[in-house]
């Protein structure tokens, strides 16, 4: 597990317990050893909206960092990130979001074992480089579609 993993899990046990959470982003990290950049890296690609968080951010001296959870039904949450995902999407993309249905309890670790090897390069080897991309993203979309 990479840094980046290790603070966003470090986020996200912390904003279960509560509706919303305050971080001080230098106090963040200094507790992971780390440059506050790599904290801003992580909220801006993990705690995005697309993935059912609202961030709000004060800089300054006494600047904190707010990370809310946006309540969606399944059905929506689904249609919300079918309508993100776009004409194509690397692996890291699926994994990320793999990660939030999983966090979200809408599909099982087995589940998401399978639909990352089916997306996986090797399951699209056949595949021009050129258009893997853009098969993974149909091809997963077609599968939020059909969890709806």
């Amino acid at each position: 597990m990479n840094l980046s993993d290790v603070i966003e899990e470090y986020i996200k046990d912390a904003i279960r317990e509560e509706q919303y959470i305050e971080l001080k982003r230098s106090e963040l990290a200094q507790e992971f050893n780390c440059v506050p950049s790599q904290i801003n890296y992580v909220i801006s690609t993990r705690f995005i909206p697309e993935l059912g968080f609202y961030v709000e951010s004060r800089r300054g001296g006494g600047g904190y960092i707010k990370i809310s959870r946006i309540s969606h039904s399944k059905s929506d949450y689904l249609k919300n990130i079918i309508c993100k995902i776009g004409s194509k999407m690397s692996q890291s993309v699926v994994d990320i979001y793999l990660r939030e249905l999983l966090g979200y309890n809408i599909i099982d670790e087995k589940d998401a074992a399978i639909i990352s090897v089916a997306l996986s390069e090797k399951s699209l080897g056949q595949v021009d480089k050129l258009k893997r991309d853009q098969v993974r993203a149909d091809i997963f979309k077609n599968i939020l579609v059909n969890l709806i």
